[in-house]
């Protein structure tokens, strides 16, 4: 266990100091002493009525009061669970991580639950229920998952009681208890002050108290060495502002909190690209960009909008990625760990729209809103008031999106074409050692009428291999099950050093040297992948030089739905009420079609029980050659019998014809 620790640190520690620019851009709106002058002390920043304002929480909620209400009564009678020592110890002995994590998730979502009909209703009858949850949690040991406790000295996942580690979790569930206790610490001292008290107690010493004293945290970056920076670094640092906006009253220990917090989100800022995009993929937006948000717009708030970034080409680059990489009809841009469905969280990218005055944000945060029920954002609470703040004015806006014909992010080195004719690529060049990594440089995925065509498969369901030195045995991490070849028979390799070179992007093309993104055994001196999209077809092209021809060459393509491979030189791809065609060279490649079935259900939930690779393994091994394939959208004809006049005619329709043909 110890070594599969090591590993994962080493993961997460890789040194990559090329990628970091130093910008700071919040140290440089104020120092610690400016701080001390502009904190909002006291709560004054917070917005929300107080529990006792029954005129203002019914203003506040409006017609979502009685959905809250109705959640919470479900949770009277809640049972609250035990995690058990050995629900801990699963992750260790079988790498299931859901044994631990889904009875501690249930319980924090009815904390989150029966606080909000509490505010709602305000009578005072979920109280005790809501004091069970919160004594509950106040007798674990520690608010943090089993995957991530291994940071502790012992590197062992079950926790240790003098070692109280900051994670996303314990994050989280310590911003949903402050709020708890910033509500309800009347109420529950009117049933026993030893509620709160110790609630209190438990929030500083498991976030206040180690935040401030344990540098120790990859997620921190403090003292940077040139680690990656990810999600977590926002994610974390917004749930300890949360935590001490609402439970510190020390000016001075407070302005020494928030720097920390604002040294911290700047190396965060300073790692990533200025481009915006998210490498970690549309699915990691809402944790990475969207907490950059929930950060900022708390460091504002505590600041008196002292200090604000918002104006920042970056930030609005970050919010507009999310809306950059909706291709449409539920489907998204999927690199990395990210699922090829996302229609995202629709106020979260209101709230950005809003914070950076994106029109295009707002219009597609409207497109993505459905207003069915009531904003629940489980134990991120602060998320969910954000939401009801917000929710009339997202109603009031119209909505849109469009995809534009190029979107390029130079540094991430994504490349998004479009053609009016409705086909859509999306490339990378990038590196192998991205947060979330495939190793799928120069990889690209196709969408014809916002349908996928040639896939990214995504990634299955996390367990202790995902994030280990087993991860690339895993195969949709493996460069080939993405759309790229198999060099001399060889797959690309994981590490920084194997990455994309060379790489250009134009108004309908892209292109990358991918052999540096080859080990030494692949024995490739170049190869050009090239990208170019006109109408309704895309062009894919490989020229290669090998130092040595020693395997045959394979191209990889992803695809779903139902093949046909009975016409030599062309596969059909029929998806749901699309077809295409994959067309290639039958005298230079032979072509292996292999179904993969998908026994886990974050994968089968976005592409049915199988996915197909289509292998085109090369007839001839030369040292020097050029491969070609072209995918086009094939137009489904429709046969109609209509009646015209004492005669039945068959009628072809087709979208080339100006008219029926008769």
């Amino acid at each position: 266990m110890k070594k599969l620790t090591l590993l994962l640190l080493a993961l997460l520690y890789v040194t990559l100091t090329y990628a970091y620019t130093e910008r700071d851009l919040l140290q440089k709106q104020a120092d610690i002493n400016r701080l001390k002058e502009i904190l909002v002390l006291d709560r004054q920043w917070v917005t929300y009525p107080d529990y006792n304002d029954r005129a203002g929480w019914d203003r506040f909620l409006g017609t979502f009061k009685d959905e809250y209400i109705r959640r919470g009564e479900k949770r009277l009678n809640y049972q609250w669970q035990v995690v058990k020592a050995t629900d801990y110890l699963a992750f260790e002995r079988t790498g299931n991580r859901q044994i631990m994590e889904k009875p501690f998730g249930a319980n924090n979502g009815a904390i989150a639950d029966l606080l909000m009909a509490e505010l709602a209703e305000g009578k005072g009858r979920f109280v005790d229920q809501l004091i069970n949850g919160v004594f509950n949690a106040c007798e674990m040991t520690s608010w943090a998952l089993a995957a991530h406790i291994i940071v502790q000295p012992s590197h062992r996942a079950l926790p240790a009681y003098d070692y109280p580690v900051i994670d996303l979790t314990s994050g989280d569930l310590g911003g949903l208890l402050a709020w708890t206790y910033h509500f309800m610490r009347p109420s529950f001292d009117k049933v026993d002050p030893e509620i709160s008290r110790r609630l209190r107690h438990e929030l500083q010493t498991r976030i206040l108290d180690p935040y401030m004293n344990n540098d120790s945290f990859w997620w921190m970056g403090r003292n940077y060495n040139g680690r990656m920076l990810n999600n977590w670094n926002p994610w974390c640092n917004s749930n300890a502002l949360m935590c001490f906006m609402l439970l510190e009253d020390n000016r001075d220990t407070l302005a020494k909190a928030v720097h920390l917090t604002m040294e911290s989100v700047d190396k965060f800022l300073n790692y990533i690209k200025a481009d915006g995009a998210c490498e970690e993929g549309p699915s990691y937006w809402g944790h990475a960009a969207g907490k950059t948000l929930d950060y900022l717009e708390l460091l504002s708030d505590i600041t008196g909008d002292k200090v604000n970034i918002f104006n920042e080409p970056m930030i609005k680059n970050m919010g507009e990625y999310i809306s950059r990489s909706y291709i449409g009809n539920g489907w998204v841009v999927n690199f990395a760990d990210a699922s090829a469905r996302g229609e995202g969280n629709s106020y979260l990218i209101y709230r950005f729209g809003k914070a950076v005055n994106s029109e295009e944000l707002k219009g597609f945060a409207a497109l993505m809103h459905q207003p069915k029920s009531s904003p629940n954002n489980g134990r991120d609470i602060f998320r969910t008031l954000a939401s009801i703040a917000v929710d009339k004015e997202l109603r009031q806006t119209e909505p849109r999106h469009e995809n534009r014909p190029f979107t390029w992010y130079p540094e991430t080195e994504f490349c998004y074409l479009s053609t009016k004719e409705g086909l859509f690529l999306a490339a990378k060049g990038g590196y192998n050692d991205e947060s979330h990594n495939h190793n799928d440089a120069g990889t690209c995925s196709v969408w014809m009428n916002q349908t996928p065509i040639l896939i990214d498969a995504g990634v299955g369901t996390y367990t202790r291999q995902t994030f280990s030195n087993e991860r690339y045995s895993i195969w949709t991490m493996q460069s080939n099950y993405h759309n790229l070849p198999m060099i001399n028979g060889v797959p690309e390799k994981y590490g920084k050093k194997y990455k994309a070179t060379e790489v250009k992007a134009g108004k309908n093309s892209f292109e990358a040297n991918i052999a540096t993104a080859y080990p030494e055994e692949a024995k490739v001196k170049k190869w050009i992948r090239s990208y170019h999209v006109k109408g309704k077809q895309a062009r894919i092209s490989d020229s290669f030089e090998l130092e040595e021809a020693t395997a045959p060459n394979i191209v990889n393509f992803m695809t779903w739905g139902e093949i046909d491979r009975s016409e030599k030189g062309k596969v059909i791809i029929h998806v749901n009420n699309v077809k295409a065609a994959l067309l290639y060279d039958a005298a230079l490649f032979e072509l292996t079609v292999e179904p993969k079935e998908l026994d886990d259900i974050r994968l089968s939930k976005v592409w049915g029980s199988t996915i197909y690779r289509l292998s085109f393994k090369a007839k001839q091994q030369t040292n020097k050659g050029n491969y070609s394939f072209t995918i086009k959208k094939l137009y489904i004809t429709a046969l109609f019998i209509v009646f015209l006049g004492s005669d039945y005619h068959w009628i072809l329709l087709h979208p080339n014809h100006q008219e029926p043909v008769l």
